[in-house]
This record gives structure tokens, C-alpha cells and sequence, in this order.
């Protein structure tokens, strides 16, 4: 098995490297009244950050939180983190452990969904109902991402499914783009997330969904879940206080839960910040799509489910690396 650590990655100057390019020094977080974090317009990571907010918990748990950094752009939302421009960072745990196995100083701390997220769409005119059917037909996807990487990990090992040596990938630079171009009949299917897959149906009555990375992952593993977004934090504010790490997981637990025990409520507490309608985010979250699962890495099963799904992304050319046992928070 290819695992990785940091002192690998360090001795190949990795980080220092890093440094010297971006003139940048460390952060003085012990300095900090309030603890960094960010979000990403749109997405549903608004809805996350406003209904901490809202409800104050981070007073709950004991410490306070700055005013969200706003970011549009999602290759700057992670390279401010990797610098140590804030201290929280929301996203997908597979962006976490590729940055973690090239030296970047962070710890996972939960994951908060799941990824039935990630959704292939077409239009159901087209007589496009499933992967199977994508040989020879033009696929919209952000090839950059890492969802992308994740996804065709999946058609290979369950469906054995080549989808870039078989289809025509359509590069896009962000999962709305996917929908976009599909609607406009410049392709005959899309790979795009929630809550773009439920706007797009409900916008646009054509609109299916064909595939869910998730559920296909869970049927092709005898039911492990596949994780995707969780709560990064930065080794350097975990220094700072025995027990930050323990508070923001209890927060981000508070904060799953407080959702998903009255959806409308949470939802209308961001309004349209999210970039999406309230009811958008509804129906995403009831379809089971937008799946909300908050599980702490504090809990072993949880890392070892986490771990074999990076064994497979490993296996399927996904990541480079599994990260080692320090990569996650354990309390």
C-alpha cells in the first residue's frame, strides 16, 4: 500500500518549497481573539456557516469565531487555507488528504455528508437513463476537481466503466457549469453536485438524474458510505488549545443535527445566501441527495471507514497517497 506522511513528504522539501514561493510565514494564531473560517458562495456551505451563526455555536462550545471570509473562487478557497489564511476550512476530505500528504500542516476533524451528492444528469428526452449508455456521448464535468477523480473511480471498480476512454469530457469550471451546458444541448449528460442537481430539476422539468456516486459506492462496498465534504482545521490552532479541536467537532455536530431536526427553519435561516431558494435546499436534503451525515473522526469505525475509502481512491488513481493516523483528529 502507498501511505504517506508528512516527514516523508518534509524531507523532500515539500513545505519548504511552499514557503519560499509564497514569501509567507506562519500565522501567529496563539495571538488570536477569534478563530478563522470561511465559506464558499454559492454552495451549501453558506448554510453550515449561517446556522453556526445564527444559533451562536461557537459561544456554546466556547470560543468565538470571526465573520466568515467569503470565497467565490474554489481553487482560492483551498490555497488560502493551505497558507494559514484562516484556521476551519470546509470541504471535501479528499482535497483535505491529497494537501495532507504534501506537506500541508492539517487535521480532519468530521465528515458532515455523504456522497449521494454527486450525481450524474441528463435530459430524459434523450434516451440517456444510465452510465451505461454514456460510450461514444458528450459528458460535462469540472475535470479539475477532485469529485471528478472520485467519480471516475467509482464507474471503474463497479461498473468498469472507462469514462474519459470512452466518452467526450467536456471540461466545465464548476458543477453549475455541468448543468448549463446540459440544459443548452451542448452535451448528453452532466457530473454535477447538490444542491445543483435538485435547482437544475427544478428549473428545468427535463433534468434526471441518472447515477449517484454515493449509492453506487455503498452497493458495491456490502454498505460502507462514502464520505465528501467534512471540517479541516489547521495544526497551528489545534497547538494553541488542548481542546479547540474537541469544541469545533461539537460544534459541527450541534450544527448537523439542529438541521436536519427542522429543515425548513435551518434553511430559512440563510435565505437565498446560499445562492440557492429555500426550497431548493428542501427538497435536496428530503431526496436524500444532500445527505447530511455528521460522523467525528474521534470515533474509530468512522476513521476506518474513511480509510478504506481512501484505499480505494488510491487503488482507482484518485489520490497519490493514504494519509497515516495523524491525518485524522482523535481527540
Amino acid at each position: 500500500m502507498n501511505r504517506m506522511t508528512r516527514r516523508t513528504m518534509l524531507c523532500g522539501g515539500g513545505i519548504a518549497a511552499a514557503g519560499a514561493l509564497t514569501g509567507l510565514s506562519l500565522p501567529a494564531f496563539a495571538q488570536q481573539s477569534e478563530v478563522r473560517w470561511a465559506e464558499l458562495k454559492p454552495g451549501f456551505t453558506v448554510l453550515l456557516t449561517g446556522f453556526i451563526k445564527h444559533h451562536r455555536l461557537d459561544k456554546k462550545h466556547g470560543f468565538s469565531l470571526s465573520t466568515a471570509t467569503e470565497y467565490t473562487s474554489v481553487p482560492t478557497y483551498y490555497s488560502d487555507f493551505d497558507v494559514g489564511n484562516y484556521d476551519i476550512c470546509i470541504g471535501s476530505w479528499d482535497t483535505f488528504a491529497t494537501r495532507y500528504v504534501r506537506g500541508v500542516p492539517l487535521t480532519y476533524i468530521c465528515n458532515v455528508t455523504t456522497a449521494n451528492m454527486i450525481n450524474f444528469i441528463s435530459l430524459k428526452e434523450t434516451g440517456v437513463d444510465d452510465v451505461s449508455v454514456l460510450a461514444g456521448k458528450v459528458v460535462a464535468a469540472p475535470q479539475s476537481t477532485g469529485t471528478y477523480q472520485m467519480a471516475k473511480a467509482v464507474l471503474a471498480e463497479f461498473k468498469k466503466i472507462d469514462l474519459e476512454g470512452s466518452s467526450t469530457i467536456q471540461n466545465v469550471n464548476n458543477p453549475a457549469a455541468s448543468v448549463s451546458v446540459l440544459r443548452a444541448g451542448s452535451a448528453n449528460a452532466g457530473l454535477t453536485w447538490e444542491p445543483n442537481v435538485t435547482n437544475g430539476m427544478a428549473e428545468d422539468g427535463r433534468i434526471q438524474s441518472i447515477f449517484s456516486i454515493g449509492d453506487a459506492y455503498t452497493k458495491g462496498t456490502n454498505g460502507k458510505t462514502l464520505p465528501y465534504f467534512g471540517v479541516a482545521v489547521r495544526n497551528e490552532l489545534l497547538a494553541t488549545d488542548p481542546q479547540i479541536g474537541v469544541k469545533i467537532d461539537a460544534m459541527f455536530r450541534d450544527c448537523i443535527e439542529g438541521i436536519l431536526s427542522d429543515v425548513p427553519s435551518a434553511v430559512t435561516v440563510v435565505g437565498e445566501a446560499t445562492g440557492f431558494r429555500p426550497e431548493v435546499l428542501t427538497e435536496a436534503i428530503a431526496s436524500g441527495r444532500l445527505d447530511f451525515k455528521y460522523t467525528s473522526m474521534t470515533d474509530a469505525a468512522a476513521r476506518e471507514n474513511l480509510k478504506a475509502a481512501a484505499e480505494f481512491c488510491v487503488r482507482n488513481g484518485a489520490l497519490a497517497g493514504v494519509p497515516d493516523d495523524n491525518f485524522f483528529f482523535q481527540g
